[in-house]
This record gives C-alpha cells, sequence and structure tokens, in this order.
C-alpha cells in the first residue's frame, strides 16, 4: 500500500516530476552539505527528460530553490521568481553558514547526450572545496508524482511495504479484502492511515487537500493573462467561466454543457500549474486538474455531495494510484501520459463511483475503464511546456472518467478485463514506447506543432 500523503501533495507547477522531485532532491543535498568544511562550489547536473524540458519544466528554478532550502508544499509561488533572479544576479547561494559560488548559467548542465543508466529522470548534484577538490557526489532519480529516489535505490522495484491491517499490492487483492470484511475500499484505506497516524491528521490532510484543489480551480479562474513560455498561450479559464454564467442566465443550457463546467475546472487548475502555482500533485502536477475537476462535478452538480464524500472520494482514489505506483509508473517519462493523465482519470472515476454508490467491484471496473482508454497515449508537450495538450487533456481525463464511473454503475461489476490486467498493460505499453514521446519534446506533437 502506498499512503495517501504520497499520492496527494502538495506543490507547485509545473511537473512533480521535473519541479517538485528536482527540488526535494536539492534541499536533500543541501541539507547533507550544510556545515562541511571547505565548501565552496555547487554544480548540478541533469539527465535525459530532465534536460530536455528543463526551461519549459522549471527543472532548473526548482533546483535554485531547492538549494536556497525551500520545500515545494511551503514556498510561496508569488515570490519563487524574485528568489531564482536573486540567484541569478549574485551567482552565489547560501548554503549552512557559507556563501558558496553558484551561477546557475554554468552550474545548472544539461546533459542531453550520456543516457543515465537507471532512470531518464537523473540528476547529479556535486559539491567542490575552494581548491576544486569534491567533497560530495549525489544521485537522484525522479519517478514521477514528487518521488525522488537515490539512482542505488532506484534500480530496485521493490518497496518496503508499512505495517497496516489491510495490506494490498493489487486490485485483487483489494478487492477481496473488501468482500471478507465487508468493507469500502475508503473504509480500508481509511484503517491503513490511521494505524500509522492519528485520524485527525489523516482527516486534516485530506481536508487541505480539498482546499487546495478547491482554491486552485476559483483562481484559475479568476486570474487572466499569458503563461510563462515561448508558446504565448492565453488562459481561457476566466473567459470560459463568463460565458457559461452568461448561458445559465439564458435558461436554455443543453444537458451535455455540465460538462463544459467539468472542462472549465480542469483547465483553470491547469493553467494555474502552468503558471507555477500551487496546485496538488493527484497524482502528478501534469495531470493535476483531472481530480479536482471531478472533485468539483461531484460537490456542485450531484445531489447529497457531502464534505464527508469528499473524503472518500480523495481516499478511494488514493488506493487506486497507489496500485499504478506500485505497479507500473505515474512519471510521463517513463511511460508516457498514460501514467499521468490516464491514472488521474481511473483515479477520478474510481472516487466518484464510491461517493454515488458503487460496489468495490464497480469501483475497480471504473478504474479499469478509464485507463483502458487512455493507454498508449504519449506525452509530448509542446516546447517542452506544460501547456499544449497538456491543459485540454486534463479536461478530456475528467470527462472520461465521470463516463467511465457511469459505464461501472450501470453494470454490476462483473467484467473481462480487471483492473490488473490493464495496469500490467499500461506498464508493458509504457516500456515499448519510443523515448520521443516520453516528455523529452523530441516527437509527436512537440516537433509537428510550429513554435513560430
Amino acid at each position: 500500500m502506498i499512503s495517501l500523503f504520497d499520492i496527494f501533495k502538495i506543490g507547485i507547477g509545473p511537473s512533480s516530476s521535473h519541479t517538485v522531485g528536482p527540488m526535494r532532491a536539492a534541499r536533500r543535498f543541501m541539507e547533507s552539505i550544510s556545515g562541511r568544511d571547505g565548501l565552496a562550489h555547487v554544480q548540478v547536473t541533469l539527465y535525459g527528460s530532465l534536460a530536455w524540458t528543463a526551461t519549459g519544466h522549471a527543472t532548473d528554478k526548482a533546483v535554485i530553490l531547492g538549494l536556497c532550502g525551500e520545500r515545494p508544499e511551503t514556498v510561496d509561488p508569488e515570490k519563487a521568481d524574485a528568489l531564482v533572479a536573486e540567484i541569478w544576479r549574485k551567482g552565489v547561494i547560501s548554503i549552512g553558514p557559507a556563501t558558496v559560488r553558484f551561477q546557475p548559467a554554468h552550474d545548472i548542465v544539461l546533459d542531453k547526450e550520456t543516457r543515465p543508466p537507471v532512470h531518464t529522470n537523473t540528476m547529479q548534484f556535486t559539491a567542490f572545496d575552494r581548491d576544486g577538490r569534491l567533497l560530495e557526489n549525489a544521485r537522484f532519480c525522479s519517478v514521477g508524482g514528487g518521488f525522488i529516489v537515490s539512482e542505488d535505490a532506484a534500480e530496485s522495484t521493490s518497496y518496503t511495504m508499512p505495517e497496516v491491517p489491510y495490506n494490498f499490492s493489487s486490485g485483487k487483492e483489494l478487492l477481496d479484502l473488501a468482500r471478507r470484511d465487508g468493507l469500502g475500499i475508503a473504509d480500508i484505506v481509511l484503517r491503513n492511515e490511521t494505524a500509522l497516524r492519528p485520524k485527525e491528521v489523516v482527516v486534516a490532510h485530506l481536508d487541505r487537500i480539498i482546499d487546495v484543489m478547491m482554491h486552485c480551480i476559483e483562481r484559475g479562474i479568476a486570474s487572466r493573462g499569458i503563461l510563462p513560455g515561448k508558446l504565448e498561450v492565453r488562459r481561457r479559464a476566466g473567459a470560459l467561466y463568463e460565458r457559461l454564467r452568461e448561458r445559465e442566465k439564458l435558461n436554455s443550457s443543453l444537458p451535455h454543457e455540465i460538462m463544459d463546467w467539468v472542462s472549465l475546472f480542469a483547465i483553470a487548475v491547469n493553467e494555474e500549474n502552468a503558471a507555477g502555482g500551487r496546485v496538488v500533485t493527484a497524482p502528478t502536477n501534469g495531470a493535476a486538474g483531472v481530480v479536482p475537476a471531478v472533485l468539483r462535478y461531484y460537490r456542485d452538480y450531484c445531489p447529497g455531495a457531502t464534505r464527508e464524500g469528499m473524503r472518500e472520494f480523495l481516499l478511494t482514489a488514493a488506493a487506486l494510484g497507489g496500485l499504478f505506483k506500485l505497479n507500473a509508473s505515474i512519471s510521463g517519462a517513463e511511460v508516457g501520459c498514460q501514467g499521468e493523465v490516464g491514472v488521474a482519470s481511473s483515479m477520478a472515476a474510481a472516487g466518484l463511483a464510491a461517493v454515488l454508490g458503487a460496489t468495490p467491484s464497480q469501483v475497480e471496473n471504473a478504474a479499469e475503464i478509464a485507463m483502458e482508454h487512455h493507454l498508449g497515449m504519449t506525452c509530448d508537450p509542446v516546447g517542452g511546456l506544460v501547456q499544449i495538450p497538456c491543459i485540454e487533456r486534463n479536461a478530456f481525463g475528467a470527462i472520461k472518467a465521470i463516463n467511465a464511473a457511469s459505464l461501472a454503475m450501470r453494470g454490476d461489476g462483473d467484467h473481462r478485463v480487471s483492473l490488473d490486467q490493464v495496469i500490467r498493460t499500461m506498464a508493458e505499453t509504457g516500456r515499448d514506447m519510443n523515448h520521443r514521446y516520453k516528455e523529452t519534446s523530441l516527437g509527436g506533437l512537440a516537433i509537428n506543432f510550429p513554435e513560430c
């Protein structure tokens, strides 16, 4: 079982594996060298997907923030750019008591030629003394969803499972536990989480995640202007909101226009993500809009929706996201966007089905349907930016999640293809996918869309 606290994490955009993970790694390295005698110079080398999309995914910015001691969950997005600009201007950084030479233009090296031996999202941090002698060297892999591991640990595919009452590592095991004890999936996750920490801590985390998600939607709707980057993409959420509100006044809305609202919610979140705002990895930043959009759909359009229901939604979604993380991947750089928007859609479908009264078998079916129809989705961000096709892709992932939940609840939970089989297929498809389509901006729309 992978914890709810690992699946839903608060950070800043635009990418969990390229922004949140590198910031965590840089901070960890900073802490390891703080106070070292003779510390005088730090250098960072980015490899693979991190190097190819470093500027568009703000990996360079994230590394600087991490070396400054910032954390993804607490850094102020409004002040981050000014802090980074100061480091660029001064060419030094404070690490513990030392003022250390760090000139981003020279000391953040983008190695696009060397293929990292273990994981495409590899980064190396190196510290030197005043005479240029090596003090410390560390290599980390950012494996999706903000998770980081040392390169040595990344070679292992095993996880240390916590001691909890209901341990499960597959959809079948999860359903077997639910049937055995007559529990819902959310009940199982809650009992596991409260075996590791007080219930009030778990509830507070759920409520914090809900509040950040809903606030992110509101910020995205309220914001105007051009998103960062050379594509100069104009924010659309605010104008779309105004048109939808005008349409409501006419009292002639078509039934399907509710889906326009769902799309709006997802677009609002991912425009905030693209702008470097505060979002929730759900399970990643590139897919951060799917779960909030479907959760907002439940809150605003489903009769009987409650705060407790929103918590149940997230607990259920976390269980499904954990299965994908454990048995496949949630990294676009590993398996393409099927591992990001596809997993988010699967999580959202499961969460929605659960709060609408589905059985555990129907919940598993909803998750399976949603992922089945994202299989093979590539990650080919234009210009290395998490904007095209990422923002609209979240809207479609949310719509698919609602449709998957509805289809599953029209059945009895009995279906031919299991979630476990789909997860295995997703992992195999990701391994077979050409690297150009896995968050490198070297294939697909990234090269067929004229940027100028």
